[in-house]
């Protein structure tokens, strides 16, 4: 039986970090920037943790 494929679209999106969480980039930031504040862009650049109640949905997506 072959190996399972990730879902290319999800591999682009999120990382894996060393504990084996996902980390994924904040939404909100793909246009308008001009009308949020300093602040707001600095905070939305940042990445942040998938949710762990969001765990199931991706599960099969991703190889650990």
């Amino acid at each position: 039986m072959p190996k399972m494929k990730s879902s290319r679209t999800l591999a682009k999106r999120i990382k894996i970090t060393g504990t084996g969480k996902l980390k994924r980039k904040k939404a909100y930031m793909g246009h308008f920037a001009p009308n949020k504040t300093t602040k707001q862009k600095k905070h939305l650049s940042k990445r942040t943790l998938v949710n762990e109640r969001d765990y199931h949905r991706l599960e099969g997506m991703y190889q650990k």
